[in-house]
């Protein structure tokens, strides 16, 4: 059996977490005879849009274990965390939460919490976990969501800690429940884990190495959102450019969109995200190509001196980059670009940080996801001196903010007065009176319209601007 083959965990194991599903609903079924209410479950969830999916699997495995949801800590029974190892932030914020459930705990023994995801994954965050919180009852890493029926049955049959942080080996779970919110737009996974190791990034220890699904299953999911009403398809990865390399050569990234395509009922297609240095020709055409694929590309660059993108081993130079975009903006001049920076990465120079702002004017993104380094425990980074002072290091954020910010205004002005075909997401969150959606770019547009458009692609003209969104109105 070669490696493209022996891709999926085994459907014996895949089918005794069904079985337990249903011991589960039954269980529950009884909460709910006693109680007259079925329990609640509230999934809280940390970082990137692929811990978005995971949790859209989570929540699939709690529904059909019999569990309804609500958006309350009080008012749940069950409370799981997925974590994000990106940055300490969102490390701490996690630990206040589950400090605050101890209290919680001892005011309702029943209560059962979970923490899962990339933080679990590394095991000194584990072992802190076992030692300081023994409140928590379930402990599940990335590699073992499909292993969360049997962890929940262990933690409210035995009354113990369930954990399951292992690895498998490269395998995949497919076909796991899943529960998404509704409306037009939905992910799906079509790889997971990454090679790259970028010397600031702890993503490579805790996601694995890169797997991808084979192309059929990924279409099996796609004709299944599509015929659930769904129009829009994000697909999701660590590096999706990469995708297929461990499949035999079945099919790269780029064959894998056209296959997308001609799925019936999938009007757009994103993706995310990509790696510059496995962002080709053959890509570049294949999104110019075909009229499903959005005008939209995120392609993280982190910084603009070659010195700097050398210490974080990103693989590329800056005129790499810049080659790229050019040849994006030649064949597709519409095309809406993103990014990411780290500014503060300890090699960084006073220098290095100039050369990243002009890179930003002369690419002129239409938004960039910033943020200051943060140190990762077993990442190649983490023994680095920092040359700034953290001060200098905060102003210089503050800078590229003011100067994006800018950018970001001018791009969005140019809309003024022009027409966009925009898909009509539902009422706005902000004020119910107005409904949003977005353009092939990615751009937010509100605009007042009847309720029934949701759902629709409408044509839309700019009617005006602001730095993050845009108004406009519907034309008939």
């Amino acid at each position: 059996m070669n490696k493209a083959e022996n891709t999926k965990i085994l459907p014996g194991e895949i089918e005794k977490q069904r079985e337990i599903i249903k011991r589960l609903r039954r269980w529950n079924d009884s909460q709910y005879h006693y109680s007259q209410r079925r329990r609640l479950a509230l999934v809280v969830t940390y970082g990137c849009q692929q811990n978005e999916s995971d949790s859209e699997h989570i929540r699939g495995i709690l529904g059909e274990a019999g569990f309804d949801f609500c958006d309350s800590a009080a008012d749940a029974n069950l409370i799981i965390y997925n974590t994000c190892a990106v940055r300490e932030g969102a490390e701490q914020r996690v630990f206040g939460n589950l400090g605050a459930l101890k209290h919680e705990k001892q005011k309702r023994p029943g209560l059962i919490i979970g923490i899962c995801g990339c933080m679990v994954q590394q095991e000194h965050i584990t072992k802190q976990i076992k030692q300081k919180y023994k409140h928590v009852d379930i402990i599940f890493g990335t590699h073992t969501l499909y292993r969360l029926p049997q962890l929940l049955w262990e933690a409210v049959s035995e009354r113990r800690m369930a954990v399951s942080v292992g690895h498998t080996g490269g395998m995949i779970a497919e076909d796991l429940p899943v529960r998404r919110e509704g409306g037009v737009k939905a992910c799906v996974s079509v790889m997971y884990g990454c090679n790259n190791f970028c010397s600031y990034c702890v993503v490579p220890y805790v996601r694995g190495a890169e797997r991808s699904r084979k192309p059929d299953d990924i279409l099996k999911e796609l004709r299944q959102i599509a015929e659930e009403g769904y129009k829009e398809v994000m697909l999701l990865g660590q590096n999706v450019n990469s995708y297929g390399k461990d499949l035999g050569g079945a099919a790269d990234f780029s064959d894998l969109l056209g296959l997308a395509a001609e799925v019936e009922g999938i009007e757009r297609i994103r993706f995310m995200t990509s790696h510059p240095k496995d962002f080709n020709d053959k890509l570049i055409k294949t999104m110019a190509c075909c009229p499903k694929i959005c005008s939209q590309l995120h392609l993280p660059v982190q910084a603009g001196s070659d010195k700097v993108l050398r210490d974080m081993n990103r693989g590329y130079t800056r005129a790499d980059y810049l080659e790229k975009i050019s040849k994006v903006r030649s064949m597709m001049p519409e095309m809406a670009v993103t990014s990411d920076i780290i500014v503060g990465f300890p090699t960084e120079t006073a220098e290095d940080f100039e050369q990243t702002l002009s890179l930003l004017q002369e690419v002129r993104f239409d938004s960039v996801y910033s943020f200051i380094y943060s140190k990762r425990t077993g990442t190649v980074a983490e023994s680095l001196a920092p040359v700034l002072a953290d001060k200098v290091v905060h102003a210089n954020f503050d800078r590229l903010l003011a100067v994006q910010n800018q950018i970001s205004k001018e791009i969005n002005d140019s809309y003024l007065g022009k027409v966009y075909e925009v898909l009509v997401e539902g009422e706005s969150k902000k004020d119910p009176s107005t409904l949003t959606g977005r353009t092939s770019s990615g751009k937010i547009v509100n605009f007042t319209g009847a309720p029934d458009m949701a759902g629709k692609t409408v044509s839309v003209k700019i009617t005006a601007a602001q730095t993050w969104s845009l108004f406009g109105e519907v034309q008939q």
